[in-house]
């Protein structure tokens, strides 16, 4: 009892000083109303079937602000609408114009009003509206802050009275005073497309992983390799099919374990928006390509790479210990000693994997090893096709020279990205196909014969599978020659340096004029010609850009359609201020730095809609450029 009795006072004043603590943190809450509402009806006296005007003020106290119903996404848009009633239709909100600033509470640029606002709301009475006086009221959801806090969002309503009086006179429409316009919601709106396409793309990339991990089979390192290796792991143990199943797979489980690590690395050393971002960036390009130069060499004769023997030698010995541990150090092992062969398979994928998805190098790898293990499994599978397979012999030294000159080539387009990022305009159109030319022909008349190089004896000969190879080779060379004249190249534009002054269109008077890097000049001139703003975020390296701008951009219709629009070219992905500018511009605007990004925006900024990535269907894209801010962006 002693206890209950000590205890209920402490209790009771506990309550008392929740309550009050309660109390004063609501007050304030409850103070803090910075804007007065008022509603005003224009005609006072109207007619069924007429219409009238609503006028909404607010009036702001000092250092306060509310946002406008057309700001871009952050803040709680203002949003107003009359309340139903059977005697008022549907009404039209009107905006004076706002002011557009940048807003420290959302880090973005937001439309402000202070001090005082008005809109005007316009609707018609219905015809069967009872005579009597009528409530008009309106609703309003905003959110109010300062330079230092913000409000949470509150909704209000004010209220005025007209009175219906069929006889009164009908007059014409109330005229909306200069200054307002209609209160449009603009958001930045995808083209429906684009994330399947966008998917279809790592489809189509894990695809070509897959391949080349089947392709790098065929090399000189992994080749001779596989009747030793199936014969390790189908005599291992007691000989039963199962268990050699079982062998098979944890040595494929070895090999894709390694590739796999490899991607996974890739992606934590670059992160998830270096991944996206550093496709570009000169230093990696720079690395990419002495990597290539090396492997490229190394694959024409020049020299030899070859992993420490002291490596593998302690990875052999582990892996003749037996168990399942050693066969997938086994795995491991194949993996490392074929490097120097699918190394250029490698380097291939993680570099175009590195400006794609964040995810993109390991599930890459991932295929890559799934394709380079498969036969092996499948021979487990199938042992009597082992004997069927083609023997090690000239053919393998002729397909590493081969690679030799198609790598020397790949070195060739990460070199031009650094030279088209830091805009040297050494390695032009012209000079990269001329080398590509040169490159894909030298194969070609190697196969043929006409170039004394290892792997082809000079009285070899010529049979039916080097010729229609090195003739292929030779007619992939002579294709790029009009790309050196003005000439399009379809789906390999994506891959070699655009032509100048910016987009690719057709020569002749009707060629679009683009502007570059001037997006306060591009405002400035939209608002002067009353036009609207086509904005094409972009990249010098960027090969989807490259694709689109020689692809899509010279079509007759895409053409016409781009015609009427003020075109701005913004780079993202150089070394300069500019480019520097871009980018924070992109992801301020629209939340994103993907390229290529498009968007129609008018002379007040307002994004009328928005496109992301590469289309290939004409149509699609026709259909967003028809965007119009009287036309619903869908």
């Amino acid at each position: 009892m002693n206890w209950v009795t000590h205890w209920a006072p402490a209790r009771t004043s506990f309550a008392a000083v929740c309550l009050l603590l309660v109390a004063v943190s609501i007050l304030p809450a409850q103070r803090l109303n910075p804007i007065q509402w008022t509603l005003t009806v224009e005609p006072d006296k109207a007619p069924p079937g007429s219409t009238i005007q609503a006028k909404l003020k607010g009036t702001l106290e000092p250092g306060w602000h509310i946002y406008s119903p057309t700001t871009p996404p952050g803040p709680t848009r203002t949003t107003i609408k009359l309340v139903e009633s059977p005697a008022i239709g549907a009404a039209k909100l009107y905006q004076s114009a706002p002011v557009r600033k940048f807003d420290q509470n959302f880090n973005s640029d937001t439309e402000t009003y202070d001090k005082e606002v008005t809109f005007i709301l316009q609707a018609e009475l219905a015809a069967n509206a009872a005579a009597g006086p009528l409530e008009v009221t309106a609703q309003m959801k905003y959110q109010m802050c300062d330079d230092r806090q913000c409000l949470p969002p509150r909704t209000k309503t004010a209220a005025a009275t007209i009175t219906i009086d069929p006889a009164a006179a009908k007059t014409a429409a109330p005229v909306i005073p200069a200054g307002f316009t209609e209160a449009v919601v603009r958001t930045a709106v995808a083209a429906p497309g684009a994330p399947p396409a966008q998917k279809q793309d790592l489809a189509v990339f894990l695809l070509v992983a897959f391949g080349f991990g089947l392709a790098a089979i065929f090399t000189p390192c992994v080749f001779p390799m596989i009747p030793i290796t199936m014969s390790f792991f189908l005599k291992k143990d007691t000989g039963k099919r199962s268990d050699s199943l079982i062998q098979a797979g944890v040595f494929c489980l070895g090999i894709i374990v390694l590739f796999t690590g490899l991607g996974a690395v890739t992606t934590a050393v670059l992160g998830p928006f270096g991944v996206v971002q550093l496709g570009s960036n000169p230093w990696v390009n720079g690395f990419i390509t002495l990597i290539f130069l090396a492997f490229s060499l190394s694959l024409l004769g020049a020299f030899e790479i070859t992993l420490p023997s002291g490596l593998l030698t302690k990875l052999n010995s582990a892996s003749d210990r037996g168990g399942f541990a050693g066969t997938l150090l086994m795995g491991l092992t194949f993996s490392l000693t074929s490097f120097a062969c699918v190394g250029p398979f490698v380097g291939s994928l993680l570099a175009a994997s590195v400006q794609g998805d964040k995810l993109q190098p390991l599930l890459g790898m991932m295929a890559f090893s799934s394709g380079l293990a498969s036969p092996f499994f499948f021979l487990a599978l199938f042992p009597s096709y082992l004997n069927q397979m083609p023997r090690s012999g000239g053919w393998l030294a002729r397909v590493k020279t081969v690679m030799g000159f198609i790598l020397l080539a790949f070195t060739l387009k990460y070199l031009s990205n650094i030279d088209l990022v830091l805009q040297w305009n050494f390695l032009t159109r012209d000079r990269f196909l001329a080398a590509w030319v040169v490159l894909f022909a030298l194969p070609g008349l190697y196969l043929l014969g006409f170039l004394a190089l290892p792997g082809i004896k000079k009285d070899e000969p010529l049979g039916l599978g080097r010729t229609l190879t090195g003739a292929a080779f030779l007619i992939f060379a002579l294709s790029l020659l009009p790309g050196m004249f003005g000439g399009r190249l379809g789906d390999l534009d994506a891959f070699v340096p655009v032509a100048t002054e910016g987009a690719a269109a057709p020569a002749g008077e009707g060629r679009a004029v683009w502007m570059k890097n001037q997006y306060a000049e591009a405002v400035a001139r939209a608002k002067a010609e009353n036009k609207l703003i086509f904005v094409n975020f972009t990249g010098y390296a960027c090969t989807n850009c490259h694709w689109m701008k020689s692809n899509m951009f010279p079509r007759p219709e895409i053409q016409a359609a781009l015609k009427d629009y003020i075109l701005l070219e913004l780079y993202t992905d150089g070394t300069d201020d500019a480019s520097r500018v871009n980018q924070e511009l992109q992801e301020r605007k629209f939340s994103t730095v993907a390229i290529p990004f498009y968007a129609i925006i008018d002379g007040n900024e307002t994004v009328v809609a928005s496109f992301p990535g590469l289309t290939r269907k004409p149509e699609e894209f026709r259909a967003f450029l028809a965007q119009r801010p009287n036309t619903p962006a869908s």
